[in-house]
């Protein structure tokens, strides 16, 4: 696989109990959606958040994220996240809750 199964079962973990959420294969990983909207997933190299522009600089102050640049290009609003941060309960619940405020407040597809 393209992904560390042992990441995406800690998000599958995070997520398991939250309505409307979905898997989705999509690009070379994993996605976690809510409600039709992409909220966070995993890739080779660890994972990702989409916390938001609103919320991008906060985010980026945790220790273990950077700008998403899957082309080369900063996907804004979007988060690299390393297996460390992945591993951290801590770390990852607080950008599991700006990530759920972001998507959640989006209309459902």
């Amino acid at each position: 696989m393209a992904y560390d199964t042992g990441h995406a079962q800690i998000l599958e973990d995070d997520l398991n109990d939250l309505a409307g959420i979905e898997q989705k294969r999509l690009f070379g990983g994993l996605c976690f959606m809510l409600h039709g909207n992409m909220l966070c997933g995993v890739h080779k190299d660890g994972a990702m958040f989409r916390v938001g522009k609103e919320n991008e600089a906060a985010a980026l102050e945790i220790e273990g994220t950077s700008p998403l640049s899957f082309t080369k290009r900063k996907m804004g609003g979007m988060l690299d996240v390393d297996g460390d941060l992945l591993a951290d309960d801590h770390r990852r619940a607080q950008l599991m809750k700006l990530a759920l405020g972001f998507v959640g407040a989006l209309p459902a597809k």
